[in-house]
């Protein structure tokens, strides 16, 4: 049975696991953002097979989320790179993390996100574009100009 694909989906939230909801995409993309950027470096830090490891890169540079560079030429071999839409997926993480740690840590957190120069713990959060904080809860998810009539009714019907 071949697996359905969600790249064509209106959802965006569905778009985006098409492209790195696999967890191996997941986990080199956050050794990616925390510097890690050589073949075998990823390895040694998954202990994930090569065949599956080379297919996860190739995947992660296929949408835009890593760059390939070559850094050595005999014999010829690759360090992946973050680009900025890998970049931007930093925030996912960490919300992963904050969200992990307050569901999934019953014996304490191992991992924190904590601003870089005072060490103090920090949580995700949702802002206007100017800055201006909003609770969680005061937030909903609505139509955007480029919703499918489909879309619109799936929102509408959907309690806010």
């Amino acid at each position: 049975m071949q697996r359905k694909s969600l790249i064509s989906d209106e959802c965006p939230i569905a778009r985006s696991l098409e492209r790195v909801g696999e967890w191996w995409s997941i986990l080199i993309m956050r050794d990616a953002l925390h510097g890690l950027r050589r073949f075998d470096e990823f390895s040694r830090s998954l202990g994930i097979a090569p065949n599956m490891l080379t297919r996860r890169l190739n995947g992660l540079v296929e949408v835009g989320m890593l760059e390939r560079r070559p850094y050595s030429q005999r014999p010829l071999r690759y360090e992946y790179v973050p680009t900025a839409k890998g970049e931007d997926f930093r925030m996912v993480l960490m919300s992963l993390v904050a969200w992990g740690n307050r569901h999934y840590a019953e014996e304490g957190t191992s991992v924190e996100v904590v601003e870089r120069q005072t060490g103090r713990a920090v949580q995700p959060m949702m802002a206007t574009a100017e800055g201006q904080l909003i609770p969680l809860d005061q937030c909903v998810v609505q139509a955007g100009p480029a919703a499918s009539t489909g879309m619109r009714q799936r929102l509408e019907s959907i309690p806010q």
